[in-house]
């Protein structure tokens, strides 16, 4: 009897971590939303234009965050991160593929990276803020 309900606290305490996941999950995309939204108003409202109309792919980096967090890329595409914070620098790392952190870029500063790696899921992040903010994205190249 009390191996049963043993398991049954255990299972019960499963499932409520598992809604609670992804209640949080469904929350944090929700905020993630709403400062992409924000992202794409200040980008707007620095560059007089939206952010697609540029000749290159754009990624916003506001509020400890890239957006989007999720792109997909032909391989050889050109990408320009540009830095929509008014008041923290950002930088783009491919760490996990051996390549060197950008440069700081303070507000209203870009890079460009022209994606020249092999097709695949590859993740990247900001070398300053992708361990206590865990300011991190993904970028899906093909071919």
């Amino acid at each position: 009897m009390r191996f049963r309900l043993t398991l049954a606290i255990f299972f019960a305490a499963g499932a409520l971590l598992a809604s609670g996941t992804g209640a949080s999950a469904a929350a944090g995309e929700a905020e993630r939303a709403k400062i992409c939204k924000e992202a794409e108003e200040r980008y707007q409202k620095i560059y007089g234009k939206p952010s697609k109309d540029e000749p290159v792919t754009i990624v916003k980096m506001y509020k400890y965050t890239f957006c989007p967090a999720l792109l997909k890329v032909k391989q050889g595409t050109t990408v320009r991160w540009v830095n929509v914070d008014k008041r923290t620098s950002h930088s783009v790392w491919f760490k996990e593929q051996g390549k060197k952190e950008s440069d700081r870029l303070f507000s209203e500063e870009h890079v460009e990276i022209k994606m020249d790696f092999p097709p695949g899921d590859l993740g990247y992040l900001c070398g300053p803020h992708h361990e206590k903010e865990e300011m991190r994205a993904r970028i899906i190249i093909t071919e």
